[in-house]
């Protein structure tokens, strides 16, 4: 991969594209990005008003066939370097007929305009150095954010809460390589080399802030991409109705039939702004327990969904196993718990208005006793199954490491600055030991995208929609 400037990636054509989604609506805006911009949309329009810089205008959309107005529009142009992208925008917001819209994008390329790449206005924002690339992937998870947490993460990311973090442990990494070659290079000047102790000292202080920025990652990754819980156990425990009390709707089917969910049922919901994918299991029996006391085996339909019940158990972040109040402990129950006891595992002993539980000191996992007929017990899960998931991950949210590209950047750095202590406990010059500062260094500026290379700006623009 080769590493190239920003300035040699910025295309000075002017790009256009439909910035709102697909399908009818209200409003539909076209927007255009380039020196162009202005040019190409103004013999379109009928303005009442000549465009003027971070002003609304109202114009009539002309058919260029007949003169006639097609649409009455607003139209908003920002001047270089006052925009999103620093370069002239035009946003035309006019009704949201697909027809319309797809007719002023044709007529706007036919006029000189470029069809946009996806993810190509915020690719421009970044390569004029309006953000940075921490900023530009906040922009992304800004429009895929589903709950409002996720979108006040993504907000704060967006204003540059991670590069303001960022920025003082570079500093004091610059800093520190910036006396190490003036003592190279200015020995004859009575510059003396910084003693080893001092060398040490300042590279821990920056390893222990990049690992407390590390940390943040496991909490970042459950805000922006949430965790899969599969609620398992036997059949009749209440783990339908436990998860239609969790999702607050009749999503499963319940009866008091045993083995009624044949099939894995899947809901997305969010618990304290994360978000979950909860999956309801079929009920987890041998033949052998179908057969006592009745002739009747388990049939083929159940007997898939119970292999696909253990399919979700072995992919599921978190378990959640329905135990029957007012039944003995199953052998099959504590065969799940000996299996599970390495992953994130939360027993609920549900029908617990029904009888006591008895068997409470047979089990050694997190446990919430709850009635999925009378609600008592549900908001205890709910901040259980929260607590559980964030154990350990839980940070400060005002900078997070949310996506793996970020974790790598940090690790590489870390790893880095590990190897620098080795050369300094190990008395190697200090010019070797630069070079694993300076490996240090490109890693964070990787981060914010200071240095980077062709492959990651395409990889992480190629995620966004055209026109964003």
């Amino acid at each position: 991969m080769s590493t190239t400037t920003k300035a040699e990636i910025i295309d000075n054509d002017t790009i256009v594209a439909i910035s709102t989604p697909p399908g009818r609506g209200g409003i539909g805006i076209v927007r255009l990005s380039g020196s162009a911009a202005r040019s190409i949309v103004e013999p379109l329009l009928k303005l009442r008003h000549p465009l003027a810089p971070a002003q609304a205008r109202f114009a009539e959309v002309l058919d260029t066939t007949t003169n006639e107005a097609l649409d009455e529009a607003v139209v908003t142009y920002f001047a270089a370097p006052h925009s999103y992208t620093s370069e002239d925008v035009v946003e035309i917001a006019a009704h949201g007929s697909p027809v319309l819209l797809d007719y002023l994008l044709r007529r706007f390329i036919a006029a000189g305009a470029r069809l946009a790449e996806p993810g190509e206005f915020t690719q421009r924002a970044f390569l004029s150095g309006r953000l940075d690339l921490t900023q530009a992937e906040a922009v992304h998870d800004l429009i895929e954010a589903t709950t409002l947490h996720q979108a006040r993460i993504a907000a704060r990311q967006l204003g540059g809460s991670l590069s303001r973090l960022i920025t003082p442990i570079k500093e004091k990494l610059i800093a520190l390589i910036a006396a190490l070659e003036a003592g190279i290079d200015f020995a004859e000047d009575d510059i003396d080399l910084l003693p080893a102790n001092e060398i040490v000292s300042q590279i821990e202080s920056i390893h222990t802030s990049l690992t407390a920025l590390e940390h943040t990652f496991a909490y970042g990754r459950i805000v922006r991409d949430g965790f899969t819980l599969a609620i398992i156990g036997r059949p009749n425990a209440g783990k339908s109705s436990l998860f239609n009390r969790l999702v607050q709707r009749d999503r499963a089917i319940v009866t008091a039939t045993p083995g009624t969910t044949r099939d894995t049922v899947t809901e997305r919901i969010s618990i304290e702004g994360i978000p979950v994918e909860l999956i309801d299991t079929a009920g987890l029996r041998h033949s052998a327990d179908a057969a006592h006391g009745s002739a009747k085996l388990l049939d083929e339909a159940e007997s898939i969904g119970i292999a696909k019940s253990r399919e979700a158990m072995a992919e599921a972040d978190v378990l959640l196993l329905v135990l029957d109040a007012t039944t003995s402990l199953h052998p099959e129950d504590e065969a799940i718990m000996a299996a599970s006891s390495t992953r994130p595992f939360l027993v609920a002993i549900n029908k617990c208005d029904l009888a006591p539980t008895t068997f409470t000191h047979q089990i050694t996992e997190a446990t919430v006793e709850t009635s999925a007929l009378t609600g008592a017990g549900i908001p205890e899960l709910r901040r259980a199954i929260l607590t559980l998931i964030t154990t350990n991950a839980r940070a400060s949210e005002t900078a997070l490491l949310t996506n793996l590209r970020q974790q790598q950047a940090v690790t590489t750095a870390l790893t880095a600055l590990a190897q620098a202590q080795r050369a300094v406990a190990a008395t190697i010059p200090h010019e070797m030991i630069l070079l694993d500062l300076y490996a240090a260094l490109h890693a964070l500026d990787a981060l914010t995208g200071t240095t980077t290379t062709d492959d990651i700006i395409h990889l992480i623009f190629s995620k966004f929609c055209i026109g964003k």
